[in-house]
């Protein structure tokens, strides 16, 4: 499999009907109907999940590790989400989840909360230092945002934050100290994220902006739920395992981020077109006072991914529940300021725009095809019906200029076409008949 172009968002063909529904809802245009069939452009799709939401046929689905997967490793680590948390009802405590993990086949857990308590400090630290026209910070925590920035707002690169995902520093620290605690090696242990998204996948198998990922891999909460449910009935606490803070467990639901990093001045905006609204407000420079801006693609945040169990409104009080009962000492003061040095928190590669909407490389000629699409767009009856198998008239007239589609898939314009062929079929019958 060539990881560089991997996405973890996939489409069953043989369950798929040639509904419009993904075709409506993607947030890029990344999917198009053809032959009856769904098709997602790989270049323009962001993992969101979207379309595996409104998918009445299950057709759309995302690929994840099963956990046998943990077996190509002698020593295995659970990095379980914040979001985990929030799939159980009723008492269940923090530590009781993480000791189910180790009895589902883990050597040990690490928490990507205290990944989110570490993060938060980092930021924090660069806010600091911040000058005025930084701000605001956009937080990269959510891949989705990430590719939705370079995608359809590459102008506000420059404001994403440059420190590592939570789980990314997760896995760092927990292969460093469980190395050091045993003393074995790094080659022989596997970090292994516990993720509610289909974006996370992506983010560890085609990272954007790392050489490689620090985790090996990434298991759905839905894959493992019915086993670590299972592990935790008749459970006895042996251990307070643990140790993140309620800042750290918070970043499991919208607004959590912010709380921790910048509760003044800033901003939480979930589901993505709401973030794609702001983002705009954002990019036009109508929100000047704004400090820090937390977007989540799912609504609810990380509580609301596709790949979760519960429902995203009971798991976010479940989430606000456990949290009234952690620690509620900050970041700033709960992290060591060695962890700031000791590991590179720090992105490796910058981000880069995604060109798949620019028309061509050549300036001139991507003019000229602009030009085009412009009058196959006055051409059309922008209906934005979908039924040409394009999400609107715009990207239809796009599709044609590619060499992708033609105007006689658009029904509208077939059905006008078809009645001045009849019309001249009269009229040639009757100039027969004379």
């Amino acid at each position: 499999m060539n990881e560089s172009k991997f996405h973890s968002v996939r489409l069953d063909k043989d369950k798929c009907k040639g509904c419009t529904n993904c075709l409506k809802r993607c947030p890029t245009e990344a999917i198009r109907i053809r032959g009856g069939r769904a098709h997602i452009i790989n270049e323009r799709c962001i993992d969101c999940g979207e379309c595996i939401r409104v998918c009445d046929y299950h057709a759309k689905y995302a690929q994840t590790d099963p956990l046998s997967v943990i077996e190509r490793f002698k020593y295995k680590i659970a990095l379980p989400a914040p979001s985990l948390y929030g799939q159980f009802k009723g008492k269940i405590d923090r530590s009781q989840i993480l000791e189910g993990l180790l009895k589902i086949g883990f050597d040990d857990v690490f928490e990507v909360a205290t990944g989110a308590d570490i993060v938060t400090r980092a930021i924090r630290e660069n806010m600091r230092n911040a000058t005025p026209d930084q701000f605001p910070l956009i937080s990269s925590a959510c891949p989705v945002i990430v590719r939705l920035i370079r995608s359809r707002f590459p102008e506000l690169i420059s404001h994403v934050v440059d420190i590592r995902q939570p789980m990314e520093v997760a896995a760092m620290v927990a292969r460093k100290e469980f190395c050091k605690k045993h003393d074995v090696d790094p080659g022989d242990v596997g970090c292994f994220f516990i993720t509610p998204c289909a974006a996370k996948v992506t983010a560890i198998r085609n990272p954007l902006t790392l050489q490689q990922s620090a985790c090996d891999g990434a298991i759905s909460m839905i894959e493992i739920y019915g086993l670590l449910a299972g592990s935790m009935k008749n459970f006895t606490l042996h251990a307070e395992r643990a140790t993140s803070t309620a800042y750290g467990v918070g970043w499991a639901k919208s607004g959590g981020e912010m709380a921790a990093v910048a509760p003044e001045h800033s901003m939480a905006v979930d589901g993505i077109e709401n973030v794609i609204r702001v983002l705009e407000e954002i990019e036009n420079n109508k929100l000047r006072d704004l400090v820090f801006f937390e977007g989540a693609a799912c609504t609810g945040g990380c509580v609301g991914g596709p790949l979760t169990f519960e429902n995203s409104y009971i798991a976010r009080n479940a989430i606000r529940a456990l949290m009234s009962g952690c620690d509620f000492t900050h970041p700033d003061e709960a992290v060591k300021a060695s962890y700031l040095t000791k590991y590179n928190l720090y992105t490796e590669r910058p981000i880069t725009p995604n060109s798949v909407m620019r028309l061509d490389d050549d300036i001139i000629e991507a003019m000229r095809k602009m030009e085009e699409m412009e009058q196959i767009v006055r051409s059309l009856p922008g209906y934005d019906c979908g039924s040409c198998g394009s999400p609107t008239c715009r990207t239809f007239a796009e599709d044609i200029v590619r060499g992708f589609a033609t105007k006689m898939d658009c029904i509208h314009m077939l059905k006008d076409q078809l009645k001045i062929m009849a019309q001249k079929m009269v009229e040639l019958s009757n100039t027969t008949r004379e």
